[in-house]
């Protein structure tokens, strides 16, 4: 038997009805609510103002309805209404960005995760204590400005989709960098990024154990950034400028990868320790969470990040990957969270996976 995360209170309505499946539409909300669909659960999306109008064009992905709000900050007011409808509240990015923190972790409904996860992502000195204490290798962590000696990359808190990260060759092109809140400086690694989807289950008893339960490897992307990429970012950047145009890491879309089998082994141990981890540190995760790194030309894999909920990256594996084939057919990140609330309700394990 798991941790149990969340308060009886939180969980007991949920017995006796089906889950709702709750998110803010943005993100990944598409295959959130298709994968929750696919099971036979209910659904509801978060809308900021009218309910977005794309949804029209995606009926198998449509929620049920909506609940519309001023700002996603209003949520909290309507959580008595949640809790009566049976709503679970589904972390992306996006929601909790928008959310904070501080507020997402303050609401009174069953979110699926375990919320005392954010404040170790969100956080990214925090983050690093984290990745540190599993043993995990990482970029080389400097202490200000005044110590870079050489590339490295600037890199604000919480999820923002590479908005606002930086990127300098040494300490005399710093003079451009004004910030606008609390960042961390890194090394900047030369290789090749993959960001590695996986879900940890504490009700699996099969696949690759950790503690008590299991993880899976359900699919693997990389990141198109506005105007700035892969192997040219260091030599482009004096180009852009020249040209006026300033370097960003805004993330606009994502490309799907194969990591080289030989490599499977080390990123899936490097897994299992971060999840080993979170279980003395906080209580462990719950469900998706993605391993973001850089594999040099030695094939060692660097970890810069860790996301510790669905990804947007997952949107490119609706019908499933390459991956998560092996494991099931048609099987979406946004299926496996379904699945999951699915079988802790029919084990009447519901506060494992909620908190």
């Amino acid at each position: 038997m798991g941790i149990a995360l969340a308060p009886a209170a939180r969980v007991s309505a949920l017995r006796d009805r089906t889950p709702v499946v709750t998110t803010l539409c943005s993100h990944s909300s598409l295959q959130i609510f298709y994968g929750a669909r696919h099971e036979g659960l209910g659904t509801l999306g978060i809308a900021v103002g009218k309910p977005p109008r794309f949804y029209e064009a995606f009926p198998l992905a449509r929620p049920d309805r909506f609940l519309s709000l001023s700002k996603v900050t209003d949520l909290g007011r309507h959580a008595n209404t949640l809790q009566r409808e049976g709503a679970v509240v589904i972390p992306t990015g996006s929601f909790v960005e928008y959310m904070g923190p501080e507020a997402f972790d303050a609401l009174d409904v069953p979110v699926f995760g375990n919320r005392k996860v954010l404040a170790w992502e969100s956080d990214r000195e925090k983050e690093r204590q984290w990745l540190e204490k599993a043993e995990v290798p990482m970029p080389r962590k400097y202490r200000d400005l005044s110590s870079i000696d050489g590339p490295v990359i600037i890199k604000y808190h919480g999820a923002k989709g590479g908005k606002g990260f930086f990127l300098a060759k040494s300490p005399k092109e710093l003079g451009d960098f004004r910030p606008t809140g609390p960042y961390v400086i890194q090394e900047y690694v030369v290789g090749t990024r993959y960001y590695l989807h996986f879900f940890y289950s504490p009700l699996s008893e099969d696949g690759y154990r950790v503690r008590h339960g299991s993880i899976e490897l359900l699919g693997m992307d990389r990141r198109d950034e506005a105007n700035i990429d892969e192997l040219y970012k260091l030599g482009a950047q004096e180009g852009l400028r020249q040209a006026g145009i300033r370097p960003t890491f805004v993330v606009t879309g994502n490309v799907p990868v194969i990591l080289r089998e030989s490599l499977l082994p080390q990123v899936f141990d490097l897994a299992a320790r971060i999840v080993d981890t979170s279980v003395d540190l906080f209580g462990g995760m719950v469900g998706p969470f993605c391993v973001e790194g850089i594999v040099t030309e030695d094939l060692q894999f660097k970890v810069f990040e860790i996301s510790t909920r669905i990804v947007a990256g997952t949107n490119l594996f609706i019908s499933g990957s390459s991956y998560s084939d092996f494991i099931a057919p048609h099987l979406s990140t946004g299926r496996r969270i379904a699945l999951e609330l699915k079988r802790a309700r029919a084990e009447d394990r519901l506060s494992e996976v909620l908190s």
